[in-house]
């Protein structure tokens, strides 16, 4: 067992979807700070700028560098974070899915919109977790989660964040994106630390603040798999995407491109 993670938060996982992990990547803050910039000074092919044409601010994210970032590879390589990882999924073992960079520079007032992960992903499965980790001291500019919305019957509506329009071709199969603060939904947000962990499955419907503070928001996201995680085909071009991955329906993820972080013995 994760000395991170208690019964107690695993259970809270099972039932919201969403728990609060304090610490579990303190050891890791000054690299993850480190990589982050690396990251912002050489953008891989996924990078990007998410503000509209005079909207202030800076809003950077960037996705699947941690092959060729060192510092993001020896954090994802982290036995203690995959442990924790597994305990909160009822999981045999971790695979990586891919890390993530979100930065809101100081007077970025764009929000991030509401919106789950698991419909722009091609994989499928009960047992997934992301860990969404601040760099800086957060308050304001802090991760919103829908409690339980990782059950719902449908998935949320995948859209583009900067053109708001359907991501995939078919969005009669999809709910239409809530609006959680004014529908009465169990909204939960946290002050933070650096290193804390907000941890969250795929499905879960979320977002966030913008930065109206005069600090940086400098964010680590860290999405990985469990036992049941399988490919599952998507009705167009997945986010992120992945091309020329070879992979049918129903296999799992190549653990070459997706490496097993940790089995339990």
């Amino acid at each position: 067992m994760s000395p991170f993670v208690t019964s107690e938060m695993a259970k809270e996982y099972e039932h919201k979807g969403v728990v609060l992990i304090p610490g579990l990547f303190s050891n890791h803050v000054e690299l993850l700070r480190r990589g982050v910039e690396r990251n912002m000074s050489s953008p891989g092919p996924y990078a990007a700028e998410n503000l509209k044409k005079g909207e202030k601010g800076r809003f950077f994210d960037d996705y699947c560098n941690w092959s060729r970032i060192p510092e993001f590879k020896e954090v994802v390589q982290g036995t203690e974070i995959s442990v924790a990882a597994a305990d909160l999924m009822s999981s045999n073992s971790v695979q990586l899915f891919h890390d993530h960079v979100l930065v809101k520079e100081p007077g970025t007032s764009k929000e991030t919109p509401w919106h789950s992960d698991g419909p722009y992903y091609f994989v499928k499965g009960k047992q997934t977790v992301s860990f969404w980790v601040p760099l800086d001291p957060v308050q304001e500019a802090s991760l919103r989660m829908v409690a339980g919305s990782h059950k719902w019957n449908k998935q949320v509506l995948p859209t583009r964040w900067l053109s708001e329009e359907s991501f995939y071709p078919n969005p009669e199969d999809y709910i239409p994106v809530p609006d959680p603060d004014n529908e009465g939904m169990e909204v939960l947000e946290y002050r933070m630390e650096p290193g804390d962990a907000v941890a969250f499955h795929y499905e879960i419907l979320h977002g966030a603040r913008g930065n109206t503070s005069e600090n940086r928001r400098r964010a680590f996201s860290l999405r990985l798999l469990g036992d049941d995680a399988r490919y599952v085909e998507r009705p167009g071009r997945t986010s992120p995407p992945f091309p020329d991955h070879g992979m049918n329906e129903g296999e799992k993820l190549r653990s070459d491109w997706f490496p097993i972080l940790y089995r339990r013995s």
